[in-house]
C-alpha cells in the first residue's frame, strides 16, 4: 500500500558511510575548493571586512565652517558678512559670487518684465486677479518703455529683469574654508575630532589642504576644492553649483586612538541639474527692507548665484566581539563541506565508474537483516567474533 510504504520513507534512518576514492582529480579539486574557501574567510571576511568586529554606524557629528577672504565687487570691496550665507556657519552654506540687484522697489502698479506677458490689448492679459511673474495681473495692457505692449500687474515695482550681464567675484577661488568636526560613535564611547589635537593657532593658519601633501589639513582653498571636485572654479562661479565636501571616519578601535583620521574627498552633486537648459547651476533671491522718511517700505531685492557647500559627514567604527568571531569562525569550517558536495557530484555524474562509486556509497538495509539472530557461541565453535571493520570502504577509480 501507498501509505505505509511513505510512512516506512519517513521514519527510515540514514547514517553517514565512509567511502575513499582513491582518485587524484578527485583529491586535487577538493583541496582546491577547501583552500579558496579558507583563503576567501581568512582574506575577505576576516582581514579585509574585520568581520570579528562589533561595528557602530550610527556617527554622531557636529560641523562648524568659517570662510575667511576679501574680495571686489562693482566697486565695493566685501567680506565674509557680505559674501556668505547664512551667518551662522552651518554644514551647508553659500559662498555668493554674482549679484543682480533690483533697488528702490515699493508696492504699486507697473508692466510686467517676462517677455511672456507682452500684449497688443487689454484682451491679451486675460482675467484681472490671475498670478504673473512679478505680481498679480490687473487685465489691462499698458505701455512698457514708452512703447504700449505690456499686462498691468500690481506688486513689487519696477519688476525685476534678470536677462543682464552681472560681473562675477573671481577672487573666490582663493578664499579659505575651516571645517571643524568632531564626531562620536556613541556604541563605545569614542569621540575625535579633524583638527590636530597637538597644532596651535598659527600652524593651522599656514596649512592647506592637499590629499598627498596635507590629507589631515582642515582648511581647505576653494578653487582647489573646485578642482578635486572636477569642476572649473570660473564657470562654477558664474552659473552656481553646489558643490559636496565628505568626511569618512573609518576607524578600526583595536588600534590606537592617533591612527583614527578622517579622510576627505569632492564631488559636484548637482551635476545632472546643470545639464538642464531650463534651469542650470544655482541661485536664489533675497530682499533687504527699508522705510523711507514718509514711512513707505521700500526694499532691495538680490538675485544671488553662488557656490553651495554641503559639508557630509558618514563613517563606522569597530572593535573586537566574541559573538561575531564565533559566528564567522563556524561559519567558515561549515563552508569548507562545499567541497565534498562538489566532490560528490563529479563522482556520481562525471567520472568513469559513477554507477560503482553510486553502489558503494549508497546502501539499504532492509529491516528483515537487522532481526536477523546472530550465530551463538556455539554455533562459532566456542569462540566469541569481533569485528575489524571500520566502517570505512576504499574504492579506486
Amino acid at each position: 500500500m501507498a501509505a505505509p510504504r511513505c510512512l516506512a520513507g519517513f521514519l527510515a534512518y540514514e547514517t553517514a558511510k565512509a567511502v575513499v576514492v582513491k582518485s587524484w582529480v578527485v583529491g586535487a579539486v577538493n583541496r582546491a575548493v577547501q583552500l579558496l574557501i579558507l583563503s576567501y574567510f581568512v582574506g575577505w571576511v576576516f582581514l579585509h571586512e574585520k568581520a570579528y568586529q562589533v561595528r557602530d554606524t550610527a556617527i554622531e557629528s557636529s560641523v562648524v565652517t568659517k570662510v575667511k577672504g576679501v574680495g571686489r565687487y562693482a566697486g565695493r570691496v566685501l567680506d565674509t558678512a557680505d559674501y556668505v550665507t547664512p551667518q551662522q556657519g552651518t554644514a551647508v552654506f553659500v559662498v555668493v559670487t554674482k549679484r543682480i540687484l533690483t533697488e528702490n522697489q515699493v508696492q504699486g502698479l507697473c508692466p510686467e518684465s517676462d517677455p511672456r506677458y507682452r500684449c497688443a490689448a487689454d484682451s491679451d492679459c486675460g482675467s484681472s486677479g490671475r498670478a504673473a511673474a512679478s505680481g498679480v495681473l490687473t487685465g489691462r495692457c499698458v505701455s512698457y518703455n514708452g512703447t504700449p505692449g505690456a499686462c498691468e500687474v500690481r506688486g513689487w515695482c519696477p519688476p525685476e529683469v534678470d536677462a543682464v550681464d552681472a560681473p562675477v567675484m573671481l577672487e573666490a577661488e582663493n578664499f579659505t574654508l575651516f571645517v571643524k568636526n568632531s564626531v562620536r560613535f556613541p556604541l563605545f564611547g569614542f569621540e575625535k575630532a579633524n583638527v590636530p589635537p597637538g597644532a596651535t593657532a598659527a600652524e593651522l593658519s599656514r596649512c592647506r589642504f592637499h590629499p598627498a601633501r596635507r590629507p589631515l589639513c582642515p582648511i581647505l582653498r576653494l578653487g582647489d576644492v573646485a578642482r578635486f571636485a572636477g569642476q572649473d572654479f570660473a564657470a562654477l562661479a558664474t552659473a552656481g553649483g553646489v558643490v559636496a565636501i565628505k568626511i569618512a571616519w573609518v576607524c578600526d578601535l583595536d588600534r590606537a586612538w592617533e591612527l583614527c583620521l578622517p579622510r576627505y574627498s569632492f564631488a559636484r552633486l548637482d551635476a545632472g541639474a546643470r545639464r538642464s537648459a531650463a534651469s542650470p547651476g544655482y541661485n536664489f533671491r533675497s530682499a533687504k527692507y527699508y522705510r523711507w522718511p514718509n514711512g513707505t517700505e521700500y526694499r532691495t531685492l538680490t538675485k544671488a548665484f553662488g557656490i553651495r557647500f554641503d559639508v557630509l559627514v558618514h563613517g563606522s567604527a569597530g572593535k573586537f566581539g566574541i559573538v561575531p568571531t564565533l559566528i564567522n569562525v563556524v561559519a567558515a569550517f561549515a563552508s569548507v563541506g562545499v567541497g565534498s558536495v562538489l566532490c560528490d557530484l563529479i563522482l556520481l555524474h562525471f567520472l568513469k565508474g559513477a554507477e560503482h562509486y553510486k553502489a558503494r556509497k549508497f546502501e539499504e538495509v532492509p529491516e528483515a537483516r537487522l532481526r536477523e539472530p546472530s550465530a551463538g557461541p556455539t554455533a562459532l565453535g566456542g569462540r566469541e567474533m569481533q569485528s575489524t571493520d571500520s566502517g570505512t570502504g576504499s574504492l579506486g577509480l
